[in-house]
């Protein structure tokens, strides 16, 4: 039997001889093709990921850019030592001017707020026609006493001759003279009523007690009058102060005499100077501040009430400094990025003190060395750079030594 036979299947076995042979020779074209395009998706694979590798190996093998920075040296520069500090802006001397009377109705209001005034000016008048009336009535009063005084001094007199004569008795020239003493003493008495009512007709004149300018005014007309109430307030001299708060720990180092700048609410006004009239000898038990008294000239720029800041010049002193771009702020630390002589940085923590314009003191670090002084927000540790060309020398006066130690210098009185 031939060998196919057993592998044919009954449909197979009544199909002609020439269709079974081309059906065999089709499935066995079919295996080669699918052999043959297998092993020509497998060699392109292999292709792409060769060139792959070597694109890889080409990038690795270039050596990464370097990034240009300019560098700095730090510098001993001389600027002034100041002392920040807040404060209220009041008056050196405030003076609440009232009535000294009771029960009047105001008839004239002569001055209002921010009007400036001399010493005895008008500023108010009290309706004093009740207090002119008893004047009078006291005056009389007086010439009532002196005539009674004149009549009893003439009986005294009389009584002293008729006393020498033996013609009047020793009780009748007592009563004469105790009639002259009790007369002489109502006229004295009168006086002092005359006096009184003169008193009260001034107080009827509300008058500046000193030269000044007018704060605040509660005076109406046709108001009545209480004794203590206040009608004016008035700044003394136009003089202000600055009362700066500085904590405990502070206020050593300030003296009496100092000079003050005090920079006013509107930051377009000129800085204002003042100078340190007292210090307060108790520090305040909850704020643990003390109390610094400046004295300011007259200044449109300041009011009473106003909340400035200010800051107290202490002298001057040395610092090691460097421009603000060569300091990096990470995570609430300061850093500098020291370049080494194979040109690459290594990142240096350092503390920052006061800033003047575009400097910045730091500690810390030695004088002797060069920082990257741009694109620090772009190094690492360790990074490789190209240095273009160091900064321009720092714009605040420089020394070339450092000071042992730096001194602070204080304003005389």
């Amino acid at each position: 039997m031939p060998l196919f036979t057993s592998c044919q299947t009954p449909t197979q076995q009544h199909l002609p001889a020439p269709s079974l042979h081309f059906s065999r020779l089709a499935a066995c074209l079919l295996i080669s093709c699918g052999l043959l395009l297998s092993g020509c998706g497998k060699s392109e694979n292999d292709a792409s990921s060769n060139a792959k590798n070597a694109a890889t190996a080409t990038t690795t093998d270039q050596p990464m850019a370097s990034l240009a920075v300019s560098v700095v040296s730090p510098q001993w520069v001389t600027w002034p030592q100041n002392l920040a500090a807040n404060g209220n802006i009041a008056a050196w001397q405030e003076v609440v001017i009232g009535s000294e009377i009771s029960g009047f109705r105001l008839l004239e209001v002569n001055a209002d707020i921010g009007d400036r005034v001399r010493k005895g000016q008008l500023l108010a008048l009290i309706n004093s026609d009740s207090i002119q009336a008893e004047l009078r009535q006291s005056r009389a009063a007086v010439a009532e006493a002196e005539a009674l005084l004149a009549e009893a001094t003439a009986n005294a007199k009389r009584a002293q001759r008729l006393k020498d004569s033996g013609a009047a008795s020793s009780l009748e020239i007592s009563q004469y003279l105790t009639a002259q003493q009790t007369t002489q003493a109502r006229l004295e008495a009168a006086k002092a009523h005359v006096q009184a009512d003169e008193v009260r007709l001034a107080q009827t004149r509300i008058l500046a007690p000193d030269d000044g300018i007018i704060a605040a005014r509660v005076a109406t007309v046709g108001s009545l009058t209480q004794i203590g109430q206040e009608l004016f307030r008035l700044v003394r001299d136009h003089r202000l102060e600055w009362r700066a708060e500085v904590t405990a720990a502070e206020l050593s180092q300030i003296n009496s005499g100092m000079i003050a700048q005090i920079q006013p609410p509107d930051a377009q006004q000129a800085m204002v100077t003042g100078r340190v009239r007292s210090i307060a000898p108790v520090v305040n038990s909850n704020t643990r501040n003390g109390l610094v008294y400046v004295d300011l000239p007259n200044s449109r720029a300041l009011q009473v009430g106003m909340f400035a800041q200010g800051q107290f010049n202490l002298g001057s002193k040395t610092a090691l400094s460097l421009p603000q771009s060569a300091v990096l702020l990470r995570d609430g630390f300061a850093y500098v990025f020291v370049v080494d002589a194979t040109q690459r940085v290594n990142q240096q923590k350092i503390t920052l003190g006061q800033r003047v314009g575009d400097l910045v003191e730091v500690m810390g670090l030695p004088d002797a060395v060069q920082v990257a002084a741009s694109g620090v927000a772009f190094l690492a540790d360790g990074d490789q750079v190209k240095i273009t060309e160091p900064v321009p020398a720092l714009t605040q006066t420089t020394t070339t030594t450092p000071p042992t130690p730096p001194t602070t210098q204080g304003v005389a009185e």
